[in-house]
């Protein structure tokens, strides 16, 4: 089943661009821009303007898509934290006080961290213990 398609028009372009902007042609395509304007130095005797052309370009290029992979990355971590927090609740046994972490406080997660240390630390000493 493929999830329902979003209504926001800029989630829908930030999953096209970063999806488009993954794939080999895209790549290529971007060296393509290079070798062109690369070769087309010497007709513009390496000028002021020709390089200007290409920082800029680039420059944009670059400021866009920080914002369009930002918005694909904190949706994929949104997603990632659902479905573990699905796995901690279906589980038998398993400490429900960790679902939803990534909203507490530095000094919850703090304290949390020191607990689950001490665990493994505990295991660890185990374990060397054993024949």
């Amino acid at each position: 089943m493929r999830p329902a398609r979003s209504s926001s028009w800029f989630t829908r372009f930030a999953k096209g661009a970063a999806r488009a902007a993954g794939r080999p042609v895209a790549f290529m395509s971007a060296v393509g821009v290079i070798v062109a304007w690369a070769t087309l130095g010497p007709v513009f005797d390496f000028s002021n303007t020709w390089q200007l052309v290409v920082n800029t370009t680039t420059s944009i290029i670059t400021f866009l898509m920080v914002f369009v992979i930002h918005s694909s990355q904190n949706r994929d971590s949104e997603a990632i934290q659902i479905k573990l927090d699905e796995l901690i609740r279906a589980i038998e046994g398993a400490d429900d006080t960790l679902m939803d972490l990534e909203e507490l406080e530095e000094a919850e997660l703090d304290a949390i961290r020191a607990k689950y240390q001490q665990m493994a630390e505990r295991a660890r000493a185990a374990f060397r213990r054993r024949p």
